[in-house]
């Protein structure tokens, strides 16, 4: 059953929770995150009060498993990048002063004063995938917040680690700025799983209800994000 583990600071860790006939309480961490193994008889609440506990822990491992899994990006002119699904070739060119990257076509073109200074080309590249991903999760948000029949929330870049997105009662979406690597209905996926936290702040029965109700087929999109996920975070 996949869960989500609130700590103090507001951070969300997702996790999977197996209940199974044992005494002790067991978490290991997987390609796909951290799985707990929970007595059939534990509270919920006493359960995450002890993972709570664990948590420098448990987030200490997760971002070495993910730094260990995920090759460093190198930024050379003929790198491939991916919007929305769509390959594009990145292209650097000397110039006197360093320019903001643009589009063509299926190049992301970039001039700057050192093509050998990753650092620069990196900042400048990333930056324009958060503009894009700004840009491209505000024209989704309030089309799929109307499937629910609620108001937009207010929309917030992520740069988390180990999550694609979060929502609180405050009403305000997160969403990770890599996403806009991801085709169109994962994006569309992770935005509906966001706003059904608007109904349920849980990942019940019930939460999934809404989920589909907004985003019918997110079984499929949910495999397909985790099957893409190391590929998405290898920049920034």
């Amino acid at each position: 059953m996949h869960q989500v583990l609130a700590l103090p600071d507001g951070e969300e860790i997702p996790y999977l929770l197996e209940r199974r006939a044992r005494r002790t309480i067991g978490m290991k961490i997987t390609v796909d995150g951290l799985v707990v193994h929970a007595p059939l008889r534990i509270r919920q609440a006493d359960l995450e009060a002890l993972l709570r506990s664990k948590a420098r822990w448990i987030t200490s491992k997760l971002k070495a498993r993910q730094a260990a899994t995920i090759p460093e990006f190198e930024w050379r002119d003929g790198a491939e990048l991916r919007l929305l699904g769509q390959p594009l070739t990145l292209s650097i060119a000397q110039s006197p002063r360093n320019r903001s990257p643009r589009l063509e076509g299926n190049t992301l073109r970039l001039a700057t004063t050192d093509i050998h200074d990753q650092a620069v080309i990196a900042r400048k590249v990333i930056q324009w995938f958060q503009k894009e991903a700004k840009l491209d999760f505000a024209r989704r948000l309030p089309i799929l917040s109307a499937r629910l029949g609620e108001p937009t929330p207010s929309l917030f870049l992520s740069n988390a680690k180990t999550r694609w997105g979060s929502c609180n009662s405050r009403r305000e979406v997160r969403l990770n700025w890599r996403l806009i690597q991801a085709q169109p209905a994962l994006v569309n996926y992770v935005i509906a799983h966001e706003l059904a936290h608007l109904r349920e702040m849980n990942h019940s029965a019930r939460f999934w209800a809404v989920v589909a109700s907004i985003y019918p087929d997110y079984r499929t999109a949910e495999q397909a994000l985790k099957a893409c996920s190391q590929q998405l975070y290898q920049i920034g």
